[in-house]
Formats: structure tokens, C-alpha cells, sequence
């Protein structure tokens, strides 16, 4: 097993039909520009109600990436 060093980004979730959602939505949008994502710990949820009923999810989550060789200390 290679040893890896990793870095962290913090990321918002956010949908209109689950915390589920809301985590897929941060990290599928975050794949698109971060390369070698591999982990994610949801720091908190939060929620948007709306007559009586839950109408938005939001999650913060902490996505780490694993850094190339070569990369810079951004």
C-alpha cells in the first residue's frame, strides 16, 4: 500500500429531495473540477421548512483528495 497525503475541501450540499441527495450533488459537482477525491465526513445537516413540511436539504461535508507527486501546497 502506498503512503498518500491528502487535503481537504470543504463542500455544501444542498436538494429539495434528501440528505442523500445533497451529499451526491456536492461530490459529483466537486468531481468535476478536483481531481482523486476519496473520502467525505458530513459535518453537519441542516434543513428549510416550509408550511409544516420539509421542503430543502442542506449538508456540510469535508471531501479529502489525495495529492500527485509534484503537486503544489495550494
Amino acid at each position: 500500500m502506498n503512503d498518500h497525503v491528502y487535503k481537504y475541501v470543504d463542500l455544501v450540499g444542498t436538494s429539495t429531495e434528501s440528505i442523500e441527495d445533497a451529499v451526491q450533488n456536492a461530490v459529483g459537482r466537486a468531481s468535476e473540477t478536483i481531481r482523486n477525491l476519496r473520502w467525505f465526513e458530513i459535518r453537519q445537516t441542516r434543513g428549510h421548512i416550509e408550511d409544516g413540511r420539509v421542503r430543502h436539504y442542506q449538508v456540510e461535508l469535508r471531501a479529502a483528495f489525495t495529492l500527485d507527486p509534484g503537486d503544489a501546497d495550494d
